[in-house]
């Protein structure tokens, strides 16, 4: 089979409106339990708010996610899309700061795309 295949925790939609959907920490490690493949957690597109992708992004990595997708823009406020789930470079930074600092203590590294 095809080896480069990749889970990604999105989120569902609920009733729920704050967030675009509401991204299930806790299928990470279910997943991981159940499949070979790789799970990443996807905390822009789910949350659609730029200030809620570190939070969700450092419990997803706890959970133990292999990899994050985090929109990053050097001007969120005239991105073309996506800029109100984008992080600048600075605040993408310092949450790298923080992922890596879960990962060690997972013993665990985590990508970033």
């Amino acid at each position: 089979g095809n080896e480069e295949v990749i889970l990604c925790e999105r989120g569902i939609r609920g009733f729920e409106s704050f967030t675009r959907f509401t991204l299930d920490v806790a299928a990470v490690p279910v997943v991981q339990r159940l499949s070979h493949l790789p799970i990443v957690a996807d905390p822009s597109h789910s949350t659609g708010k730029w200030y809620l992708v570190t939070p969700v992004a450092l419990a997803s990595v706890a959970a133990g996610a292999h990899g994050l997708l985090i929109e990053v823009h050097p001007n969120p406020d005239i991105a073309k899309c996506d800029g109100p789930q984008s992080l600048t470079f600075e605040n993408f930074d310092m949450l790298m700061q923080q992922v890596d600092a879960i990962a060690s203590v997972r013993k665990q590294p985590v990508a970033a795309n």
